[in-house]
């Protein structure tokens, strides 16, 4: 068996039929998985943001004092950062506090609740998701694009 040298940096197919298939969909794809991710986002923080400050209780036993500050900037980080991912508008600093509520969440389910990585997995999931779009911002499908400028 001899070795094969590609010159691009992406591997060769092993069914090169199947390229002409996932190619064409590898920008719709990662646009699908920004526009969703940041729409459950925005769904999941709909009920903080009706009520900004029913969070209080919840920040501060997390240590996060005054929670009358924390309680709405969570709000708005879940509802109006979910929507800015959804566009792709400001794409890496939403993602970014995104990010860090949902680290938040791994240690509150894992640690505090003692729920461990069974409880904190969906949140791990989510951080890893907004991590991407932190680091790779939005694509070529978003506002970002459109205004031809990313943060």
């Amino acid at each position: 068996m001899t070795d094969v040298t590609v010159s691009s940096s992406r591997p060769r197919a092993i069914l090169p039929a199947l390229e002409k298939i996932y190619l064409p969909l590898n920008t719709s794809a990662e646009t699908l998985l920004r526009v969703l991710a940041g729409a459950l986002l925005a769904v999941h923080g709909f009920g903080k943001i009706t009520n900004p400050f029913g969070a209080i209780g919840m920040v501060e036993g997390l240590g996060f004092y005054p929670g009358v500050f924390w309680s709405p900037l969570l709000a708005a980080t879940e509802f109006f950062g979910g929507i800015l991912i959804a566009i792709g508008l400001l794409t890496r600093p939403a993602a970014f506090a995104g990010m860090i509520v949902l680290l938040v969440t791994v240690y509150f389910h894992g640690i505090v609740q003692g729920e461990g990585l069974f409880g904190a997995e969906k949140s791990i999931l989510w951080a890893a998701i907004l991590f991407f779009f932190a680091i790779r911002g939005a694509n070529s499908q978003s506002v970002d694009a459109k205004l031809g400028k990313q943060f």
